[in-house]
């Protein structure tokens, strides 16, 4: 089997959920290697090797900090002629499609984004996608040059696979387009608490039933008794009950959880292709004709201001 390149989405060296996803989907394909960009390679390398990665290309300098995305697309694109992979995967982030999409133009080939789903076809690497708002399901493959692959977080739960990990030093050139956009400065995010809503394996979600952003504490609780992220409908974030950064939907952010209770939500096609790809989805809205009612594994007919506080009484009983 040919090597898989994995482009590792890291935080100060600590590798987060999606790229452990990638190595666990990358095995079905070929043998994983990391491509770490940044300090704290050798640190990583351990979590990297337990979940596959049979060797770790890492390189430091401090264009990939101080400038956007080109760098590590030059970084990726040496790597990719290096070693000739048979699939280069990235996570499905804006960032990481923005680095696919150019890297595949580096490469002259062809890209899928946002797969839920990744195995080995005669003619190369076969991505599943959800497409047309979650209304279809296509099988695809890259018909010239290396496939680039961006993955959604979720689409796989992390394997442990042990391999050598060895690291090796990677030398990297950077275009004249790498120092073109400079970060001038960063704000870290004000921290919930709780996980970040693409990769939560648990979303509870709030809609234009909830009625205010004052009412918002009832996702909430339900949400921390879970241990989940909360999302929102875009009706209520355009109301200003709950921040547009927790919007799911088309114009907001995809979600594919292993559960995703939608509370209040009428479940209109806008919300429901951010998050029809979640593998259990649980409804609680007072309206038996809501749309929704007609994706959920689980519906539940009644008044949100009843049924989930019960149910977070409920949850955290059987906890405690």
């Amino acid at each position: 089997m040919g090597e898989v390149l994995v482009y590792v989405d890291h935080v100060d060296g600590a590798v987060r959920k999606p790229t452990l996803e990638l190595l666990t989907l990358a095995r079905r394909i070929g043998e994983p290697v990391a491509v770490f960009l940044g300090p704290g390679a050798e640190g990583a390398a351990a979590a990297l090797a337990e979940y596959g990665a049979v060797k770790v290309l890492a390189a430091d300098a401090p264009e990939f900090a101080e400038y956007l995305v080109v760098p590590k697309v030059d970084a990726l694109e040496q790597a990719a002629k290096a070693v000739e992979p048979v699939a280069v995967l990235v996570p499905s982030s804006a960032e990481g499609k923005e680095i696919a999409a150019r890297l595949a133009v580096r490469l002259g080939s062809g890209i899928i984004t946002d797969a839920v789903d990744l195995e080995a076809g005669a003619e190369g690497p076969v991505a599943t996608q959800s497409v047309f708002a979650a209304a279809f399901t296509t099988k695809s493959r890259v018909s010239h040059g290396t496939p680039v692959i961006t993955v959604k977080p979720n689409s796989a739960a992390p394997e442990a696979a042990p391999a050598a990990g060895t690291v090796e030093q990677l030398s990297v050139s950077f275009s004249e387009a790498a120092t073109g956009t400079k970060v001038v400065s960063r704000s870290p995010r004000e921290s919930t608490g709780r996980p970040e809503l693409t990769e939560a394996a648990i979303v509870v979600s709030g809609g234009r039933g909830v009625n205010g952003a004052e009412n918002f504490s009832i996702i909430e609780n339900l949400a921390d008794s879970l241990g989940a992220a909360v999302g929102a409908s875009r009706a209520a974030v355009d109301a200003g009950w709950y921040p547009h950064t927790n919007q799911v939907g088309q114009t907001g952010k995809s979600v594919s959880p292993q559960l995703y209770v939608a509370a209040g939500i009428s479940g209109a096609i806008q919300h429901r292709a951010g998050m029809q790809t979640s593998k259990t989805i649980v409804a609680v809205n007072k309206d038996p004709e809501a749309p929704i009612f007609d994706l959920v594994d689980y519906g539940v007919v009644g008044d949100l201001f009843e049924v989930v506080p019960a149910l977070t009484e409920e949850i955290k009983a059987r906890k405690g």
